[in-house]
């Protein structure tokens, strides 16, 4: 478009300098939130700009916040286990159990997640009472006929970003795991008789994928739930996973630079120590004593076997 249409892009910020300052003002932004990827984003638009226009000032300043975010990325990167693991965002699910609203709310920074919890709670407690909310706190499916009509439900449960076996190929860096997130992921273990927790061979798990309208971090905190998506696992595959899980620990604690004895300690514990009522040599013996007599579990057998292989090498 032309500027001189009919005052069209008569703006200031519809010329090459409020466009730049736009910019700047976006890269200190993130600068000020950590989110410090993004900031390369920005100046890779920037600086194009200010070569065309020779001005070596600008770029040296540009250079400079660039080489200071990078180095704030490397010491991230280097306290990831420390600082910036898990609970940096604070992820649940708050639905009520008329099905009305589904959204997951998130804390950016260092709020943990029981902590946004507590705010949602003091919220909903001002706005229906405190005395006529009520709280559900697992993520078992609620049986709408056992509650009182006189009373507000809220059920909150705590999620996790959940990435596809592909994705994790690309998200590499803390920051990839935990930005631009759309699915989430929640776990429900239970019984065939009705009980959340059994023996190896009767524990089940329900996992429930939820896929958001917008991506996180957003505008707003809370985003609308658009797909709900469920997978159950049979005892076998839910001890395929814990034996995964376990052997993803172990070559983390082995691999950390600077090495953490106490960290591998707690592992090896965790692991192979004889006070563990469900650990790998339980798994090994309910699951591994024998070949299944159904065919379809040899895939499963299979894989198990190929756990522990790993798991040993470990």
């Amino acid at each position: 478009v032309s500027p001189d249409e009919e005052g069209i892009c008569s703006g200031k910020y519809f010329t090459e300098a409020g466009l730049v300052g736009l910019l700047e003002q976006a890269a200190a932004s993130f600068s000020m939130a950590g989110m410090y990827e993004a900031v390369n984003e920005v100046y890779k638009v920037l600086i194009p700009i200010h070569e065309a226009n020779r001005d070596a000032k600008k770029l040296s300043t540009i250079h400079g916040k660039l080489q200071e975010a990078f180095s704030k990325i490397v010491h991230q990167q280097e306290n990831n286990s420390a600082q910036f693991g898990k609970d940096l965002v604070g992820f649940c699910i708050l639905h009520s159990v008329h099905g009305r609203v589904t959204f997951v709310p998130t804390s950016l920074g260092l709020t943990l997640p029981s902590g946004s919890c507590y705010c949602l709670v003091g919220f909903y407690g001002e706005r229906f009472g405190e005395d006529v909310l009520e709280v559900i706190k697992d993520s078992n499916p609620v049986d709408k006929c056992k509650l009182d009509p006189n009373k507000a439900y809220i059920q909150i449960t705590y999620v996790e970003p959940y990435f596809d076996t592909y994705e994790m190929k690309d998200r590499i860096t803390y920051f990839d795991k935990n930005y631009n997130l759309r699915r989430f992921m929640y776990c429900t273990p239970f019984t065939l008789d009705g009980r959340a927790h059994g023996e190896l061979h009767e524990q089940f798990k329900r996992k429930t994928i939820l896929t958001t309208s917008h991506a996180f971090p957003y505008i707003k905190t809370r985003i609308n739930v658009i797909h709900k998506e469920e997978i159950i696992l049979t005892p076998i595959e839910v001890a395929i996973e814990d034996m995964q899980k376990k052997t993803q620990e172990l070559a983390f604690a082995t691999h950390q630079d600077p090495a953490d004895p106490k960290m591998l300690q707690m592992v090896l514990q965790g692991s192979v120590g004889t006070t563990v009522n469900q650990g790998p040599l339980e798994v090994a013996q309910v699951f591994l004593s024998e070949i299944p007599n159904d065919p379809k579990l040899f895939r499963h057998h299979n894989k198990l076997r190929l756990c522990f292989k790993d798991f040993t090498k470990r």
